[in-house]
Order: structure tokens, then C-alpha cells, then sequence
């Protein structure tokens, strides 16, 4: 592929990505509710330094990237109580993978936080969220990612989706992000 072409096609997925990291500032993630992404918006989500190390290759000056995204996945994963993976949640995970797997090795992290609904107090919320966190990393790995990029954390039900309705489904889930290196 030609310089020019790149650049355009860079342009346009950074002209779409500033949207979508715009929404998620807003909201503190994107939520990808019940849809499944493409690797390329997950891979630009996770990590868009790289697409900077692209324009360097093909010649062109890098000014800087926008941040890292944070996901929501899906809205209403999990039943109450439970760590099982949701067919659904799978799929949305299979695209992660894929993405994961293309930087087996790199020294990145990945941020895979739990969540879980005000209904269990606060001992029984952490350990669920940790497992849920776990029960993704686990699957992840399984598809070929690398554990040492994965970090999974339970929050329990500390940061709510939904602060009107501590219990609604939309709450327990799993938000998967960058880590942010220790300053």
C-alpha cells in the first residue's frame, strides 16, 4: 500500500477514533453494549501509539495520538452472582484476542477490570468482580494471548454504570483498557 493511501486510511480511523474516544471521555468508556467490533477499532482503541509508529514508516511525522480507550462489555454480561461468560461477552472477547495476540511479547498491559452490582456486600462484590476480571483473562488467554500483558482487577461494585440504580444488570460487567504505567 502506497504512503498516500495509508495516510488517507489513517486519517479517517483517527477522524472516527477522536469521535469515539470523545464519547468515551465523556462517558468514562465505550460501551459496545450487545455489537461486535472490528479488530482494527479494538486494536486502535488499545493502542493507538501504534498507528503514529505507521506514519513513521511511511515517512511522515508523528504529532502525537490520542488516548487510549477504555471498553464496556456488554451492558447486562453477567447474571447476578455469577462469573460464567455470556456466549455474547465470548464473541466480543474472540476480537480482543485477536488483537491481543499481534502483541504477544510487547511489554504492554492490559487493564481487564470487573464490576459487579450493589446486590452482595462489599466482600462478596470484590470477589466476584475479581473473578469475572479473571474469567476474562482466562478465556483471552485460552485464544492465545499473552498472560503477562493481562491485568486483571475486581472493583466490586464501587463504580457503578448506573449510579441512580446501584443493582441494575448494567452494572455487573467488565471494562477492558490500557494500564496506566506507574508516574
Amino acid at each position: 500500500m502506497n504512503s498516500s493511501v495509508r495516510f488517507t486510511r489513517w486519517t479517517l480511523a483517527l477522524a472516527a477514533s477522536l469521535a469515539l474516544s470523545h464519547g468515551a471521555l465523556a462517558q468514562g468508556a465505550v460501551d459496545i453494549g450487545q455489537s461486535i467490533p472490528t479488530a482494527e477499532a479494538v486494536a486502535e482503541g488499545l493502542f493507538p501509539e501504534d498507528a503514529c509508529e505507521e506514519l513513521k514508516r511511511a515517512g511522515f511525522k508523528c504529532m502525537g495520538f490520542k488516548p487510549a480507550v477504555r471498553y464496556s462489555l456488554p451492558a447486562t454480561s453477567f447474571r447476578i452472582g455469577s462469573a460464567e461468560l455470556p456466549d455474547q461477552l465470548k464473541k466480543q472477547l474472540e476480537v480482543f484476542a485477536e488483537v491481543l495476540k499481534a502483541r504477544r511479547g510487547s511489554n504492554r498491559v492490559v487493564r481487564i477490570e470487573g464490576h459487579a452490582d450493589a446486590s452482595g456486600s462489599t466482600e462478596v462484590n470484590m470477589s466476584l468482580s475479581q473473578r469475572r476480571a479473571e474469567a476474562v483473562r482466562d478465556y483471552l488467554v485460552s485464544l492465545g494471548a499473552d498472560p503477562a500483558m493481562l491485568a486483571p482487577v475486581g472493583v466490586g461494585s464501587n463504580a457503578p454504570k448506573n449510579n441512580r440504580d446501584p443493582f441494575a444488570a448494567e452494572n455487573r460487567r467488565v471494562e477492558i483498557g490500557r494500564a496506566v504505567p506507574p508516574s
